[in-house]
């Protein structure tokens, strides 16, 4: 399992962390100052992460439209020191858990192609390849969608 932190919600208090874990997790792409602020506040985003107040080890953000039956995971981010540790996948539960609670049926994420260990992480843990996205990303990269259902139907 990972480094032995709970996950909670993120507080104006994580502000320099999320960002520095940013700039050590993501070469472009990345989410500013104000955007992670943004996020924090909003009642259409969860910030999750793992770490003390101040100290964060990983981050996931989920983002919820209104009146949307889906939820969709924006960024997961682990730390270099706590790669490895199962923080991304406890990350990823965290958040489905989240999308649960906000009544979300499904999770819907968008990942680099040049990502292999996330696209394991994903595919690992029930999601399905649902389209690619030529050039998704700043520097030109494509990316691939994903999706899982969150809800269990039963017989």
């Amino acid at each position: 399992m990972h480094a032995g932190n709970s996950i909670r919600r993120a507080t104006p208090a994580d502000l320099d962390a999320l960002l520095a874990l940013e700039e050590a997790t993501f070469a472009g792409d990345r989410i500013s100052r104000a955007q992670w602020r943004r996020h924090i506040a909003s009642d259409r985003a969860a910030v999750l992460v793992a770490g003390p107040p101040g100290k964060v080890h990983g981050a996931a953000v989920v983002f919820y439209r209104r009146n949307a039956r889906h939820a969709r995971l924006y960024s997961i981010a682990v730390g270099p020191h706590a790669r490895g540790t199962g923080l991304g996948g406890a990350l990823l539960a965290a958040a489905e858990a989240d999308a649960r609670a906000h009544d979300r049926a499904a999770m819907t994420l968008e990942v680099r192609i040049d990502n292999p260990s996330a696209i394991a992480l994903y595919e690992r843990r029930g999601y399905l390849r649902v389209k690619r996205l030529p050039r998704f990303y700043e520097d030109g990269a494509d990316g691939w969608r994903y999706a899982k259902p969150l809800t269990t139907v039963m017989p």
